[in-house]
């Protein structure tokens, strides 16, 4: 048993996932568009398998389209889809609002882009006092010298880098956790 748990640590109490602006319309100019979708799809599925909520963005959903298919279908029905214009998601008062509510401390942060609406996000949180977890591995732009570099301001800024295995393998701890055969059969 596990006594201290390091404050960096996700734990699944405090822990709520942010997933940013992934919309049809970034489908032809994101790199491995496909991929990138299928890894956020299966970090939803993870963080809701152990209880974490999730709240999505979508910036001016009229002019970008909704959130891509592939994550659609595995949202819960009450994980809220917040529309903004703002590009940071705290611009938005629901999504602050709900986030709030939520009670929860630690922000894992997936989305595009990096270095526009991500960035600006993540900023805004990490004012307001929450630790954030960047799933690296779920963070894209159309340009890698925009992702990098938005990655590197963030870190600099505070923010923390993850996956989304190691975010996962963080929130359940111990393989005799209840959710270890589902989380294992997500990720292989």
């Amino acid at each position: 048993m596990i006594v201290h748990r390091h404050e960096r640590i996700l734990d699944p109490t405090r822990t709520a996932l942010v997933v940013i602006d992934v919309q049809e319309a970034f489908r032809q100019v994101i790199p491995d568009s496909a991929s990138f979708a299928a890894r956020i799809s299966t970090l939803v599925r993870g963080m809701q398998t152990q209880g974490v909520p999730v709240l999505v963005t979508e910036q001016y959903p009229r002019g970008l389209g909704h959130t891509v298919r592939e994550i659609l279908d595995v949202l819960e029905p009450e994980s809220p889809i917040i529309e903004k214009t703002a590009f940071s998601s705290c611009g938005a008062p629901e999504f602050v609002d709900r986030l709030n509510a939520s009670g929860r401390d630690q922000v894992v942060v997936a989305g595009i882009e990096a270095h526009i609406c991500v960035n600006q996000t993540v900023h805004d949180l990490l004012a307001m006092g929450k630790q954030v977890h960047l799933a690296i591995d779920c963070i894209s732009a159309r340009a890698e010298l925009n992702r990098t570099a938005a990655l590197t301001k963030m870190q600099a800024s505070g923010a923390l880098s993850t996956t989304t295995e190691m975010s996962l393998f963080e929130l359940m701890r111990d393989a005799r956790q209840e959710h270890f055969k589902a989380i294992q059969a997500l990720i292989k």
